[in-house]
């Protein structure tokens, strides 16, 4: 039986590629048999003419002969998929400009779709570059009472969590920060990850070069000061040469000895960034806190990535950690000497997705672009209608060959196989451009979405090709469903009777809806599109309380140089003057904290008021007296405080209006007291009203500031902030004000530079990529539209050239074919007009939290749409309808 299958495949299979060799085997056999059954007969005494003349009876011709046989070897199929292919081939040869329309428009379908996939597949899906069992592998997450959920925790509880879980194969702890990498000149901030030597576990990655840290170097308290270097870091900072093991290399404060390389792509699991470098994090937290910090809990920086025993359940590892951290908050309670209060908190610990914006803590970017690869879908819904469109326009022109062949014979299933390989073979070409569009666009959306250096090669990645595989396979069944229809469809009396001839200019009411459905879904990301616009308009036009775009941020560390607060106030003067000397700086100011970046808050009295903390969450700003100007902020009442405030002067304070609405409701907060850190501080005397500043949030309502001048501060900040002349971007002078500060900073220590807008643009990144996205992907589906309705209109047209004619002679006006042609265009998109805005005010509910200050219902968006698509419309039926009018009713009249 098996070998009988195997002999049947091996011959199918040769069947496909080996013509020649079947139908010589098939001879050889017939002949065989033809020359036993001659023989047959010529013993009974019949001559070899006679006998071979009945054996041909017998075998009713040898061509039959050979016809049946290939039906019973199961080559028919085979034979007949290979003449249709080639039919389909030949006859898109013979429309060149009907073929690239269709496999453009399925090219820009299937490479939106794979390339959105090969973005979210990426970020919501696939685990990180050689991560080891990822489906055990995940990060935890700390919450209490208040369920405000956290990731980050303290060394003490890290240790803790080792100590006192067992569900746990192994636990690593990691965080990623941007100390100053590098001496002098050539210092800059770089993302680098500080792990446990347990952290390589997670991973079957070996190093390019060298070794990774083991447990001795990750060692408490101090570790040992070593690196691995970054892949993409030793190509670009020491091109890739094989002798940087051993080389010291200074990372934050410390003098670190390069000990390897990690291969290419590895990423770890942070969303920091691509690292470049690796340092034991023992080491790391030494050299920013000093000894106390393994045994201290008030600290939280580290994040844990946990790998699940076999056999332990997602419930039974939260079980575990979760007793684990009750027993850590016992300990923390006894080492700060208060009672643990456990039943009051609860505390909870848990395990999450690797991929953090499936977690807790999913950012607004991540649901965004959850949301545009749903539109990438309806983009290709909207290709695969206008293809199926364009395929049925064509399938009517058809009409009387199809029913000419289905009357001489030929069978509608494998006429409907024809029309299906067709089909098949437009959605492949359309997938091979499909994957060049997703090859070009993934890249930009990869920039948008994903970190620097995230691999991401569209050609090369097999979940990718998958994906447009399938894409292609749906798009061939769904354009080939309309024409197929047809053919199953077709009466032949009909068809082929006298108005036959006219039969493929009637209606089609699958044509109707396919255009009505194109219209709808283009209405539906037409409106999404404007809806994130009109939102990233209004946050654009927000006032947020300061400028932007002409402010830079300076900050300096003076990375372990031993200075007093005297040497280093002193230091900070000195940078100031530099920079105001600066070509370009108009003012600078030293900041205690710069909004979306560095934030402070102390404790805050009020005479007459219980809690302050109850009224809104306050947070410390502290300049110079060119700090107002610097920042842009407006003083709307009292004064802003001047060079008369130092140290030795009375303490004053600028206070945010909504602070003072906040504090003194209905009352004048001038000469108001507040005191600072303690119900016991000094009187603060407030002498000024701010306008209100956004801090953390561009959505909170109770964030509000109060100002302090930077000598009743009392320290140095280490940043500073610069404002650079008229309409300037303060990106063209960082890295001139960087060489001229440069040059003050002691030893190892280092400044650094950056565009105030570098903060605060990625706070609307969310509604940036709602914009840019849907415009992008609504643009790409009204063109669509709008091509596949000319594409109809002007079939339509053309097959109405008779009707036309006789219209015309009948004496129908120029106006009235161009209405008949325009007119039922409209009429369509009308409504799909209506459709798609129905399903736009379903749909806006879910979309809503992600606009800003923006109604998912707003009139004005819909009536633009409404607008673009009747100006399309006119675009796409204003051919036809010229063409129309051209009719001359001679000739139609003599071609009827």
């Amino acid at each position: 039986m098996l070998n009988e299958l195997g002999s049947d495949l091996r011959y199918r299979f040769r069947a496909l590629f080996d013509r020649s060799a079947i139908e010589d085997e098939l001879d050889a056999e017939l002949r065989f048999h033809l020359e036993r059954q001659v023989a047959h007969y010529e013993r009974f005494g019949l001559s070899h003419s006679e006998a071979m003349r009945r054996a041909r009876i017998a075998f009713g011709g040898i061509e039959r002969a050979k016809e049946e046989s290939r039906d019973a070897r199961g080559t028919v199929l085979v034979e007949t998929a290979r003449q249709d292919l080639r039919y389909a081939v030949r006859g898109l040869r013979a429309r060149p400009v009907f073929t690239l329309g269709v496999v453009l428009t399925l090219g820009l379908g299937i490479g939106a779709n794979a390339a959105m996939f090969g973005v979210i597949d990426r970020l919501l899906f696939r685990a990180p570059p050689y991560l080891k069992g990822a489906e055990r592998v995940y990060v935890t997450w700390i919450s209490d009472k208040s369920d405000r959920t956290e990731r980050q925790i303290q060394f003490a509880r890290y240790t803790d969590f080792a100590r006192w879980t067992h569900a746990f194969e192994s636990i690593a702890a990691f965080a990623t920060w941007r100390p100053a990498v590098g001496d002098g000149d050539a210092a800059r901030q770089r993302p680098v990850t500080a792990a446990s030597a347990s952290y390589f576990d997670l991973f079957d990655a070996r190093p390019v070069l060298g070794r990774f840290f083991t447990a001795l170097d990750d060692s408490i308290p101090r570790g040992t000061p070593v690196a691995v270097l970054g892949y993409a870091f030793w190509q670009s900072e020491f091109g890739g040469r094989h002798d940087v093991v051993g080389k010291q290399l200074r990372v934050g404060h410390t003098l670190c000895t390069i000990i390897g390389v990690a291969p290419e792509y590895f990423i770890g699991v942070s969303d920091q960034g691509v690292p470049a470098l690796y340092v034991p994090i023992t080491t790391f937290a030494w050299d920013l806190r000093g000894r106390d910090y393994s045994k201290a809990y008030t600290w939280s920086w580290l994040e844990l990535a946990v790998r699940r025993r076999a056999g332990i359940s997602v419930a039974a590892a939260n079980a575990d950690l979760t007793s684990a951290f009750r027993r850590s908050w016992i300990a923390q309670a006894a080492a700060m000497g208060r009672p643990s209060q456990l039943e009051s908190y609860r505390p909870r610990a848990s395990i999450g997705p690797i991929q953090l914006e499936r977690g807790p803590q999913a950012g607004a970017a991540g649901r965004v672009m959850t949301w545009v690869s749903g539109v990438a879908l309806i983009v290709l819904l909207i290709a695969c209608a206008n293809v199926a469109n364009l395929l049925l326009s064509r399938a009517l022109a058809r009409r009387r060959e199809i029913a000419l062949r289905l009357a001489l014979g030929v069978g509608r299933a494998r006429l409907i196989r024809q029309l299906l390989t067709e089909t098949l073979v437009l959605a492949t070409l359309g997938g091979a451009v499909g994957l060049v569009v997703a090859q070009w666009g993934g890249a930009a959306l990869r920039r948008a979405f994903l970190p620097a250096d995230f691999p991401g090669d569209v050609l090369t990645d097999s979940r990718t090709l998958v994906v447009a595989l399938i894409a292609i396979v749906f798009t061939a069944g769904v354009t080939g469903i309309a024409p197929a229809t047809l053919a199953l469809r077709s009466a032949l009396s009909q068809t082929l009777g006298p108005g036959g001839r006219d039969a493929g200019a009637r209606r089609s009411t699958m044509r109707t809806a396919l255009l009505v459905f194109q219209a709808s879904l283009s209405v539906v990301l037409l409106v999404g599109a404007g809806l994130f616009v009109r939102s990233l308009r209004n946050v654009r036009a927000m006032r947020l309380g300061y400028d932007v775009s002409p402010v830079l941020v300076v900050s300096y560390n003076m990375r372990g140089v031993p200075m007093t607060d005297i040497e280093r106030r002193a230091l900070e003067a000195r940078l100031v003057d530099e920079a105001e000397t600066t070509v370009g700086i108009v003012s600078a100011t030293p900041v205690a904290s710069v909004p979306f970046w560095a934030n402070e808050g102390r404790p805050l009295y009020v005479p007459g008021i219980d809690s302050v903390s109850a009224r809104g969450q306050f947070y410390l700003q502290a300049g110079n007296p060119e700090y107002f100007r610097t920042l842009g902020t407006r003083i709307l009442r009292g004064r802003a405080f001047d060079a008369h405030n130092d140290a030795r002067s009375p303490r004053v304070a600028v206070v945010s209006d909504g602070m003072a609405r906040a504090l003194w409701p209905g009352a004048e907060p001038l000469g108001k007291c507040i005191r600072i850190g303690a119900d016991s501080a000094p009187c603060t005397i407030v002498i000024g009203v701010a306008e209100d500043m956004h801090l953390r949030s561009l959505t909170a309502q109770r964030e509000h500031t109060y100002y302090l001048p930077i000598a009743q501060y009392g320290e140095a900040t280490g940043m500073l902030l610069l404002r650079v002349a008229g309409s300037g971007e303060s990106a063209d002078y960082a890295e001139l004000v960087r060489r001229r500060l440069q040059r003050l900073m002691p030893g190892a220590a280092y400044v650094s530079t950056m565009p105030f807008s570098n903060v605060v643009d990625p706070t609307m990144q969310s509604w940036r990529l709602g914009a840019t996205m849907f415009a992008g992907f609504g643009a790409l589906a009204l063109t669509l539209a709008g091509i596949g309705l000319y594409g109809v209109i002007a079939y339509g047209v053309a097959q109405r050239r008779q009707e036309i004619g006789v219209r015309l002679a009948l004496g129908a006006r120029a106006s009235d074919v161009v209405g008949l042609v325009v007119g039922g265009a409209l009429r369509l998109v009308v409504s799909g007009l209506v459709l798609g805005s129905a399903i736009s005010l379903w749909a806006g509910r879910w979309i809503a939290t992600l606009l800003f200050q923006q109604s998912p219902a707003d009139p004005l968006v819909y009536s633009i749409v409404a607008a673009v698509l009747a100006l399309v419309t006119l675009l796409a039926t204003a051919v036809p309808a010229i063409s129309a009018v051209r009719v001359d009713p001679n000739v139609a009249l003599r071609a009827e």
